[in-house]
């Protein structure tokens, strides 16, 4: 799983060059000489995203993430660097002074967090009820979605219910 390839930022755009170039690769034999190619692709897939151009992001598979969101948010919020002192957009003013300060900034970062995916369940609120039935997709409250690389393999919907537990 990676960032797609036409994200803003340079480091995330050329992780999603590197894993089309390895979904391509990974069964070329003789290309690695010290490690046999594969006989079967994996499945490459990319998180979501809200970049438009040059084409939208479309979710391949739409998983709730319910029963371990609060586990995810815990472990997103350790990342510091990027979340609590603000990453690209961080400055030494944004670091907290004290406990209370870095305590309300990690409460912070996890609200932020549980709204994004959230919002996540709401904007691909028609792929969870396809993926998962009319009631249980729609109660669905936190959610990830995946969108398929298409130089790996192309596993159908039955395979992808089966490798992400989805059952209606």
């Amino acid at each position: 799983m990676s960032h797609r390839t036409n994200d803003y930022h340079p480091d995330h755009r050329y992780s999603g060059i590197l894993v089309q170039d390895a979904a391509f690769m990974v069964t070329v034999p003789f290309f690695c000489p010290d490690v046999p190619a594969l006989d079967r692709n994996p499945i490459f897939m990319y998180v979501s995203d809200g970049f438009q151009k040059p084409n939208p992001f479309q979710p391949d598979v739409v998983v709730s993430i319910d029963d371990v969101i609060e586990q995810k948010v815990e472990a997103l919020s350790v990342i510091e660097s990027q979340f609590l002192e603000g990453g690209v957009g961080g400055s030494e003013e944004r670091m907290p002074k004290n406990k209370a300060e870095y305590d309300k900034g990690q409460e912070r970062v996890k609200e932020n967090f549980r709204r994004r995916f959230q919002r996540e369940a709401d904007r691909f609120r028609d792929k969870l009820v396809e993926l998962y039935g009319t009631s249980k997709g729609g109660a669905i409250k936190h959610a990830e979605a995946f969108e398929i690389c298409e130089y790996g393999r192309r596993p159908s919907t039955e395979e992808l219910k089966k490798l992400f537990l989805i059952s209606q």
